[in-house]
């Protein structure tokens, strides 16, 4: 006989983040209920409304805890790499990278869920201290440009993010068609080389 678990107030509602991520990963995060999730966890549809108030919600949450991880991968990487402000933005572009594959369910919820990144406060809050680290390391790099040559830091680093979300989304997933010769690690690290040459930052190849 099927025995529901016996959860805490505290561990159902991870247990739901748990049973969602799970089914993410399988189905993709438009690809499941709020059922197959209660199920998941094992609890009653109706439980699951004590916590969230609905899949959107429930992904809101899985995001915002995939951009916790995030965060603070990416501020060790960061960290990792000083005091040099070059390794310290390879590190970041290369943290990105490591996310995606070891946290596919929260990366996702967080970027092709198509749940806003203002869906909450907390999320929001989080979402914004990711970006900042990419900014932070993107801002040391254009130091060693003359002000008059510098382009905004956020411009900066968004481009070094969409060409990051770009190689995970095209190569790093296993998509059909996404053959290609060259690893993920290798497109990424030869595209910000190609960009920070086109700035000035690092000497052309002799």
């Amino acid at each position: 006989m099927h025995k529901k678990r016996g959860y805490h107030h505290g561990n159902l509602k991870q247990a739901l983040v748990d049973a969602a991520l799970a089914l993410i990963e399988e189905k993709g995060p438009q690809g499941f209920t709020l059922s197959e999730a209660a199920k998941k966890a094992g609890v009653t549809p109706a439980a699951v409304y004590r916590h969230f108030a609905g899949r959107d919600d429930l992904i809101a949450e899985a995001a915002r805890q995939g951009y916790q991880i995030f965060a603070d991968l990416m501020e060790y990487a960061y960290e990792k790499g000083q005091p040099s402000a070059k390794a310290s933005f390879e590190a970041t572009g290369r943290a990105y990278l490591a996310f995606a594959r070891k946290y596919p369910g929260h990366y996702m919820a967080m970027f092709e869920s198509g749940v806003p990144v203002n869906a909450s406060p907390d999320l929001a809050l989080v979402a914004a201290r990711a970006n900042g680290v990419l900014e932070r390391a993107a801002t040391d790099l254009l130091h060693y440009l003359p002000p008059d040559k510098r382009p905004p830091a956020a411009m900066f680093s968004a481009h070094i993010w969409a060409m990051s979300h770009g190689v995970v989304e095209l190569y790093a997933r296993g998509a059909p068609g996404a053959r290609t010769p060259f690893s993920p690690e290798e497109l990424l690290e030869t595209g910000i080389g190609i960009y920070l040459r086109g700035l000035g930052l690092i000497p052309p190849d002799s």
